[in-house]
């Protein structure tokens, strides 16, 4: 019988939700929530012998400190076989089943498997490291994740040869392999080229990345008479953090107000960031949004005026698809506003 430990977050293990997210690591014997249906697809080859959960927010704001006791958790039960999620695209749930499994088959040996969105930033992190099911955006996938990532465990938890990402549903890896066609390179390479010529379906051996190209707008000619705007993916926010952004995988984004603020002080604003170490920004806010700079360059007559309101988010572990949508909603709202171009700040 193949022992499993099954790692789920706060949600999943019925204790609550974002309310909750700062729970702590804790172990329950046997199966909790979705382990129901894990165990189900597992059959009678494993066993889930226990389920960990931990707060999203407790685990990526104590990455270290949350891996160390897990780690024990899981340990402790000597399994043989480690499975995470699914996380689908929650990010700072794919970010923890992410670090956690490549703890556990780094420092354990053994063998794991999370389920995500492709879009989920854990994919983008983990996926070279650790094997990881391809789901839906959301839970509503959870019947059809749920038995794909029990097939793969299984496989590698017998030692069996693991197949391409498209036979046995794991997000690609980048890991090439030389393997023995009956027909030469060249002649499939002209076939794919006559096939894409004739219109007709072909699947490439060797797909390459897809990177946004973004053209440049022109430079502002007239700075003179400017309305510029800060824009920050560093996490300033006003002292205390009013809109709860999370410290990794933003699920928003804050518009505050900077009408007659002159400098950004550490009595005014902090970081929200949890990616970097924040006490120089905390020191001085203006290190990563330069109000002070900006407004001395209103005073000289060098900018128009700086507009009244920074957008911050947090770019640490913060999915492409939900940066794009931050982009594209804060943009609308600054042409509106009629501001001509925009600062933005990193950490």
């Amino acid at each position: 019988m193949i022992k499993v430990v099954h790692y789920i977050n706060q949600f999943y293990g019925g204790i609550g939700g974002e309310e909750k997210a700062d729970v702590k690591p804790e172990v329950r014997e046997g199966v909790v929530g979705p382990g129901m249906a894990l165990k189900g697809a597992l059959g009678k080859d494993a066993e889930i012998v226990a389920t960990i959960i931990c707060g999203d927010s407790y685990f990526n704001e104590n990455i270290e400190e949350a891996t160390e006791e897990i780690l024990k958790m899981v340990k402790s039960y000597e399994p043989d076989l480690f499975i995470a999620g699914p996380a689908f695209n929650a990010g700072r749930y794919g970010v923890a089943c992410g670090t956690i499994c490549k703890a556990v088959k780094d420092n354990l040996n053994i063998p794991v498997v999370s389920g995500m969105y492709p879009e989920n930033p854990g994919a983008d992190m983990f996926k070279k490291d650790i094997y990881i099911v391809e789901t839906a955006n959301s839970a509503t996938g959870m019947r059809k994740a749920i038995p794909v990532m029990a097939k793969l465990a299984l496989k590698l938890a017998k030692k069996e040869e693991i197949g391409p990402p498209a036979e046995e549903g794991y997000i690609a890896r980048g890991v090439r392999k030389n393997i023995f066609r009956e027909e030469r390179g060249s002649k499939r390479a002209v076939d794919m080229l006559v096939a894409k010529l004739k219109g007709e379906p072909f699947v490439t051996e060797y797909p390459m990345p897809d990177f946004d190209k973004v053209a440049p707008n022109p430079p502002v000619l007239d700075m003179k008479n400017a309305k510029i705007a800060l824009v920050t993916s560093g996490g300033i926010v006003p002292k205390g953090n009013p809109d709860r952004i999370e410290a990794s995988s933003a699920s928003k984004y804050g518009k505050y107000d900077i009408e007659g603020v002159m400098d950004l002080t550490q009595e005014t604003h902090e970081t929200a960031h949890g990616g970097y170490d924040p006490v120089y920004a905390n020191e001085d806010p203006d290190r990563v949004l330069p109000v002070d700079v900006l407004r001395e360059l209103e005073q000289e007559g060098v900018i128009g005026e700086l507009h009244r309101y920074f957008y911050s988010t947090v770019g640490n572990g913060t999915s492409v698809a939900n940066s794009k949508k931050y982009a594209s909603a804060i943009a609308k709202e600054l042409v509106a506003d009629g501001v001509q171009a925009v600062i933005l700040t990193s950490t």
